[in-house]
């Protein structure tokens, strides 16, 4: 991750979304994910702690959100994780991304940021 990325300054979105995937995705299963960072929701599909109940927060999320923050796990996350991407991030708009700013009171992204700073 660039160190440019707006994504080291934020973290909403690992606290404020849901992060559920299929469970294959475990490292039980022959995954990435660690199995002691997620919960079941189903037979089928898991979430990563924090994430299955409001307030949300995932708990591979240090930091404090939109100061400094970094996930602690971020080599071994989730499919789910892998594709969010800040706003404009790949020269696109992602309305995920400015929700989960706004629920946490910063601003959308604006334009600017280049695609060197993708998560």
């Amino acid at each position: 991750m660039s160190d440019n990325n707006p994504c080291l300054t934020c973290g909403a979105c690992c606290a404020y979304f849901r992060v559920s995937f299929f469970w294959g995705e475990c490292q039980s299963a022959g995954g990435t994910v660690p199995d002691s960072a997620v919960v079941a929701i189903n037979s089928t599909f898991v979430a990563m702690s924090g994430t299955e109940h409001k307030p949300v927060r995932c708990t591979a999320l240090m930091g404090d959100v939109g100061e400094d923050v970094r996930c602690t796990m971020y080599d071994n996350r989730s499919s789910i994780c892998r594709g969010f991407h800040a706003s404009w991030a790949l020269g696109e708009h992602n309305p995920d991304c400015d929700a989960a700013r706004a629920a946490h009171g910063l601003t959308p992204l604006e334009r600017c940021v280049s695609p060197d700073q993708v998560a």
